[in-house]
């Protein structure tokens, strides 16, 4: 590791971390993923699943995680395993310390469009059923249920991720969101799944939202091994001071989120990234999501 992305990624903080439990296969579970985060100063994470309410996992896990120099907070994602736009679950989630809550990932109609596997997609170790959720009604009027949950993040002070959802949904939702006020929005990966592109994502930045890009994607490690040039297009197109990077890593088939972070940071500076937008992405951004200097 360089002494200069070493003092770029110090702070970190990862809002997209897919530790275990889950039924798809982790690399490792919530204090491992924490733990391993002291290799570049990570302050904090946010521990994704597609399946569970993850801040159960992490009040569970409390005992191990006291001495870890990373913080770790849940969320939940509102797919079909957790009843859909099931606003107790989100009341509890929040309630109990939740960061986050995602709208449908696996159980959008966008993600099975892409992903028709029946929640199988990468691959489950156990049989699950998938059912699809949607946000609006048959007029694209959003559901009582997805403004109660509007509410409950607006309350908590929570993060409101537009999941995998179709853009025009995610635009739907987010105007909602900004009509009542709120501050915290995120886009993940507007190039993966969704199909956002950068003239609508300037249209939710205007609603107050933040483009999350998957650093996990421009490993050349990992599974996916896009080319971080593109990454810079993005961050170019969109300010550093709209965008957000996260890692989306933690699958058994990819490497450690922290590797991740140290070959694509290096890359985007020898691109050259200022290491000051890099930091603001890594560190600052998501810190005030997070609202972690409360």
């Amino acid at each position: 590791m360089s002494p200069a992305i070493a003092a770029v990624l110090d702070g970190l903080v990862d809002m997209h971390v897919h530790s275990g439990p889950s039924p798809f296969p982790r690399r490792f579970d919530h204090v491992e993923a924490a733990q391993d985060g002291a290799r570049i100063g990570m302050r904090a994470m946010v521990a994704k699943s597609h399946h569970h309410n993850t801040q159960m996992d992490i009040l569970a896990m409390k005992g191990r995680l006291e001495g870890v120099q990373a913080q770790a907070f849940g969320g939940i994602a509102l797919n079909s395993t957790v009843g859909g736009l099931n606003v107790h679950a989100v009341r509890m989630t929040l309630r109990m310390g939740g960061k986050v809550v995602w709208f449908p990932t696996i159980s959008s109609g966008r993600h099975i469009d892409c992903h028709p596997e029946d929640g199988a997609f990468p691959t489950t170790t156990v049989p699950l059923t998938l059912e699809r959720i949607d946000i609006v009604d048959g007029d694209g009027v959003l559901k009582p249920e997805a403004l109660e949950i509007l509410d409950e993040i607006k309350e908590q002070q929570a993060v409101l991720n537009g999941g995998h959802m179709y853009p025009e949904y995610i635009k739907t939702l987010f105007q909602e969101a900004h009509e009542r006020g709120m501050k915290r929005m995120v886009v993940s990966h507007p190039d993966f799944v969704i199909g956002a592109d950068p003239a609508l994502c300037r249209e939710l930045i205007e609603l107050g939202a933040f483009i999350e890009h998957e650093v996990g994607m421009y490993d050349p490690e990992g599974t996916q091994k896009w080319d971080p040039k593109n990454l810079l297009t993005w961050i170019e197109a969109l300010g550093p001071e709209h965008t957000v990077l996260a890692s989306d890593f933690g699958q058994k088939a990819n490497p450690k989120p922290v590797d991740a972070w140290l070959r694509v940071g290096e890359a985007l500076l020898d691109l050259g990234l200022p290491e000051k937008d890099l930091r603001r992405m890594v560190r600052d951004n998501p810190t005030y999501l997070l609202n972690l200097d409360a």
